[in-house]
């Protein structure tokens, strides 16, 4: 999970998956705590399955 996807592409990363902002990065204060569990939830979700994911170059997930 990367705030800054080209950073972590410029790294070498493998598997990226983009989170929010980088103060909140699976979480948005705006919205309300429901709105913010189903996003952390399907965030993470998101982070599971690229670990299972074979992958032969940088891979950007997309969410």
């Amino acid at each position: 999970m990367a705030n800054l996807i080209p950073v972590a592409k410029t790294v070498g990363a493998n598997k990226m998956v983009p989170t929010i902002s980088i103060p909140y990065p699976l979480g948005d204060p705006v919205t309300s705590e429901d709105e913010q569990w189903k996003l952390r939830y399907h965030r993470v979700g998101v982070a599971l399955d690229a670990l299972e994911t074979d992958v032969e170059e940088q891979t950007v997930f997309e969410v």
